[in-house]
């Protein structure tokens, strides 16, 4: 039974691994009812009453049964929220990317995340941990260092020896610098940001000035016999610890020279037959450095003297990574067995003038190597190979001991990888360095609540379209009646016709394509599939008419405010009048595609915007935003609606607020104009918009504790969110038709499955 049915006090989030509910493992489903208060009760009031009910079926990978609950009553039920035929998905073979790089920037609360095929993510941890930018990856580039300079510019530096700035507004790759020295392996930024420090192959350290259109070269410091494998910067700036292989160098950044030279401690048990490599270093004010090394041993040096003050074994494998605080009072390691160790300064005088560092706490949040580790003002950071970004509050830096002192584990993207078309019941799954369009299965069998239907046609995969070129893909879609595919990369924008005929599919690149369509951020057709909306990383939105071949160039939104940020969202109103375009500036901007010509802006929320949608016949625009508020606009009226009006004053249940995964997808009931369907990674949620609004006290999760409780009871508790935890990890859902729903789900189980093995540990007893 999953935490919500049992009633838990908290929803199950993708920080909660061991209160997951995980199905049973099919591929595709069947039933799924959420019922109402007439189902069981004749007669009765009409007000829905918040029960799930749900039911498993469809095609199957494996021969074992799901578990099945008896139906409530013992009869069907007749009315209340409707009944759905449920496709249960779990053939998308997506697994996520190692981590390979953290770093936080202090100034604005945001941690950047770069992973092994080099893509990079941008985290807002002061908006509920929402991934608010992206930037695909690229085959032969590959990133070892990541790192933020002034002005909070971000940069990365690998294998390939250039170092790369971002566009944060654009999201592209701004520029690239030869490092002139091969591959690069480490990079830092000075206090004040104006410098980067690059450690090379050939054992250089080189400085670059961080100017305000680029970087330049400024000088080379004393070359080192073993290529830099980690970089520091003293708080004064005047220094740079570089550790390489045996030993960590202190270089006068002034002089260029090396200033202190110390070998690294080889008592660890079997580190006399193999060189120590120094994974990671730590500058203090107070001139001590901190060196993680391929020993396991956490050591501290006088970087005066250079002699060894503190050693700290804590591993038999590599310590892989180190990060300090910004006050210098705690610091966090990784290791290459998925532990992150924590350690503190402890004053033992009550002056201060003696203080020891003491190792604290070990936390075990990883299964693989932990490359990369990072340290807010209230939380440990932590990434590596098995693709998760752990971010752990520190109880004792957390003044208010609430919901934000949990853990957090985020594992898949919060974009959207699937798109659907309805009509022909296909969908298109977007990978990295391909797509793949499936059709789903049929069945003509009718049953009840729970039943497994049989299928009368299996799911067929009809294609795989691989990208061309080195660049990941970073955006795709299907048009709804399936006969478009288009896709792009960071510099190329691909449009295919397609032909389906006595069970074959054939498909046509479109190959005049206007120069302004050479890349595109975001994808969207029209509900007739007649024009193609194209959002560039100029802050563009291209207007594009599709014919049978062909397409044609109505007109091109430029940015009103001037500006060219980039539009990560779009949304189309179903009559094709309304388009909506949200970015990264937490506004919406809305425009009239009757008349071509902007219509005005939603008001600017202080987080920014997850999902949006435009419901049919009203044209009323509903955001999703990054902490869990819903907002429903009136596009034809300019202003909010009353239900959303009504939401602001009376207020998002508690638990609801808590979740810590945001909305991926909105859509809406073509024959119900009050209900919103909406989900993110671990519910799917049907909110009425004609029930009351729940308050703290009701519950808003566990509605199937009612089932044994008296009418007036359930009376009280109906509310207008319908709340599902039946399908999850859920990365898609949406409705196919009015009776069938589409659940794409990605077991953690088939992901761990592909990871490499880890590290094998000697446990007591075995």
């Amino acid at each position: 039974m999953a935490a919500a049915e049992r009633g838990a006090s908290r929803p199950t989030g993708d920080n909660r691994t061991s209160r997951r509910h995980r199905p049973p493992p099919l591929t595709l489903s069947a039933h799924f009812r959420l019922r109402g208060a007439n189902d069981c009760f004749r007669g009765q009031s009409a007000r829905t009453w918040c029960e799930v009910e749900a039911g498993w079926g469809g095609e199957r990978e494996s021969p074992e049964q799901p578990d099945r609950r008896p139906e409530a009553g013992g009869r069907r039920p007749a009315g209340g929220m409707g009944e759905f035929k449920v496709h249960r998905v779990r053939f998308f073979n997506y697994v996520p990317v190692g981590i390979r790089c953290v770093a936080y920037n202090h100034q604005s609360n945001r941690l950047a995340v770069s992973r092994v095929d080099s893509s990079i993510e941008i985290y807002n941890l002061a908006a509920n941990s929402f991934q608010e930018k992206f930037f695909p990856g690229y085959e032969s580039r590959s990133t070892e260092a990541l790192c933020w300079a002034k002005g909070q510019r971000l940069f990365s530096a690998g294998l390939s020896g250039d170092v790369i700035e971002y566009d944060l507004e654009q999201l592209s790759v701004k520029y690239s610098v030869d490092g002139f020295g091969g591959p690069i392996w480490s990079m830092a930024a000075d206090p004040s940001g104006s410098y980067l420090a690059i450690g090379c192959e050939d054992g250089s350290v080189k400085l670059f000035q961080v100017t305000p259109d680029k970087i330049q070269l400024e000088r080379t410091l004393e070359r080192q016999k073993g290529r830099v494998l980690s970089l520091s910067w003293h708080p004064s700036g005047t220094h740079i610890a570089a550790g390489s292989i045996d030993y960590v160098a202190v270089l006068d950044v002034q002089s260029g020279s090396t200033a202190q030279k110390m070998l690294m401690d080889k008592r660890h048990p079997g580190s006399q037959r193999r060189r120590c490599v120094v994974w990671g270093v730590a500058f203090l004010s107070d001139g001590t450095v901190v060196s993680t090394d391929s020993a396991g041993m956490v050591q501290f040096w006088d970087s005066e003297t250079g002699t060894l003050v503190q050693t700290h074994p804590l591993a038999s494998s590599d310590v892989l990574s180190i990060a300090v605080a910004e006050k210098e009072d705690s610091m966090v390691v990784g290791t290459a067995e998925g532990t992150i160790f924590h350690f503190q300064l402890i004053h033992s005088r009550s002056d201060g003038k003696q203080s020891q560092w003491v190792r604290t706490k070990p936390f075990q949040h990883h299964t693989h190597d932990v490359r990369s580790v990072a340290h807010s003002p209230t939380a440990l950071i932590s990434g590596g190979v098995d693709t998760h970004l752990v971010i752990r509050p520190l109880m004792e830096k957390v003044e208010v001991k609430s919901y934000d002192a949990a853990l957090r584990k985020v594992t898949f993207p919060h974009r959207r990888l699937i798109s659907c078309a309805k009509k022909m019941q296909l969908l298109l799954f977007q990978f990295p360095q391909r797509l793949e369009l499936w059709r789903l299965g049929a069945t003509d069998a009718a049953g009840k609540n729970e039943d497994i239907l049989p299928l009368s046609r299996n799911a067929e995969h009809l294609l795989q379209l691989k990208k061309k070129g080195p660049e990941n893909i970073c955006c795709s879609c299907i048009s709804p009646c399936g006969s478009w595919i288009a896709y792009s990369t960071a510099s190329r924008f691909y449009l295919y016709r397609m032909n389906y005929e006595n069970n074959s599919v054939s498909i046509k690149r479109v190959s005049k394509v206007p120069k302004f369509l050479n890349s595109a951020l975001q994808i969207l057709f029209s509900a007739d599939s007649t024009k193609l909306f194209v959002a560039s990383n100029q802050g563009s939105l291209h207007v594009v008419q599709l014919s049978e071949g062909t397409l044609k160039h109505l007109h091109t939104f430029h940015p009103q405010s001037g500006t060219l940020e980039a539009m990560p969202l779009l949304a189309v109103s179903p009559d094709g009048n309304w388009l909506a375009a949200a970015g990264m500036s937490n506004g919406v901007s809305i425009y009239d595609l009757k008349h071509l010509k902007p219509h005005g802006t939603v008001p600017a929320y202080n987080f920014p915007v997850t999902a949006l949608a435009i419901a049919p016949d009203t044209n009323n625009l509903v955001i999703a935003h990054a902490d869990q508020q819903i907002f429903e606009f009136s596009i034809p009226q300019k202003q909010y609606t009353d239900w959303s009006r009504k939401v602001q004053k009376h207020g998002l249940h508690y638990l609801w607020l808590e979740r810590d995964t945001p909305i991926t997808h909105i859509t809406f009931h073509p024959k119900r104009p009050t209900h919103i369907l909406l989900h993110d990674t671990y519910m799917f949620c049907i909110i009425d918009k004609s029930m009351p609004l729940p308050d703290d006290k009701t519950p808003l999760f566990n509605q199937l504790s009612l089932r044994e409780a008296s009418e007036n009871v359930r009376r009280r508790h109906a509310h207008a969110f319908k709340i599902s935890k039946k399908f999850q990890p859920l990365l898609f859902m949406d409705l196919l038709d009015e009776g069938t729903l589409v659940a794409v789900e990605r077991p953690l189980e088939d992901i761990i499955a592909q990871l490499p093995p880890p590290i094998k540990r000697k446990k007591f007893g075995t």
